[in-house]
C-alpha cells in the first residue's frame, strides 16, 4: 500500500500564525503546464479504504465546502491504487453512486462500513447487495453499473490519479492545477487560506 498522508493529525494542530505568503514547492505543487480550469474547483481525491479519508469525510469535508470561494466547485475523484482489485471495485462503486444520485446518502455508510465494520468489498455483487440493501433499486444498480456514464467517469478518474502524480491521500487539487502539499500544513483554517490563495492563481 502506497504511503498515506497524515493530513488528519496535521489538523487537528493549533491555528497557527496567519501565513502572509504561500511558496510553491514548499505548499503546493503545479500538476499542469496548461492554465487553471475556468470552471474553479476543488477536487478531493480520496479512497474509501484510506482511514485518514474516513476521517476527513466526518470532519472536515463539510466545513471545506462551506469555506470554499464563491463559485468553486467540490468534486471528488476515487483512487484504485489502495486495496489493488478491491480499489478499482470501489472507483466503480463511487461512480455508480455518483450516476445515481445517492453519494451523499451512500458514501458515510460506506465509509462506516469499511473501517467500523471492517467490511471488505471484493465484487459488484457484494456492493449491488449493500446499495439495495441501503434503498438503490436493484435494476437501477445493473443498468447502471456497466454504463457509458460509469465506464467514462471511471478512465475519467484513472487518468485524473495519474496525471496528478499523487501517491497518497486524501489530497486536494485546486482548478485541475494545484495540488495542496498537506505535509506543509498546520491547520484546517491555513489549507481554506490556501484554497483562496491558489484560487486566485492563473
Amino acid at each position: 500500500m502506497r504511503k498515506l498522508w497524515m493530513l488528519a493529525a496535521l489538523l487537528l494542530l493549533p491555528l497557527a500564525a496567519n501565513a502572509s505568503e504561500f511558496r510553491e514547492g514548499v505548499n503546493y505543487t503545479v500538476i499542469s503546464s496548461a492554465p487553471a480550469s475556468v470552471k474553479q474547483n476543488a477536487t478531493e481525491f480520496f479512497s474509501y479504504y484510506c482511514p485518514h479519508c474516513f476521517v476527513f469525510s466526518k470532519k472536515y469535508i463539510p466545513q471545506l465546502k462551506a469555506n470554499l470561494p464563491a463559485g468553486m466547485e467540490f468534486k471528488q475523484n476515487h483512487v484504485e491504487f489502495i486495496g489493488r482489485e478491491m480499489g478499482k471495485v470501489m472507483s466503480r462503486a463511487f461512480a455508480i453512486s455518483e450516476a445515481l444520485g445517492v453519494t451523499e446518502k451512500l458514501e458515510p455508510l460506506i465509509f462506516a462500513e469499511i473501517h467500523d465494520k471492517h467490511r471488505r468489498f471484493q465484487s459488484m455483487e457484494e456492493v449491488k447487495q449493500f446499495y439495495v440493501e441501503n434503498g438503490v433499486d436493484a435494476k437501477k444498480f445493473e443498468a447502471t453499473a456497466g454504463s457509458f456514464v460509469v465506464n467514462s467517469m471511471v478512465d475519467s478518474m484513472r487518468r485524473a490519479t495519474e496525471n496528478s502524480g499523487i501517491q497518497g491521500v486524501p489530497a486536494i487539487i485546486i482548478n485541475d492545477k494545484y495540488l495542496i502539499k498537506n505535509e506543509s500544513l498546520k491547520s484546517f483554517e491555513e489549507m481554506i487560506e490556501l484554497v483562496g490563495f491558489l484560487n486566485k492563481l492563473p
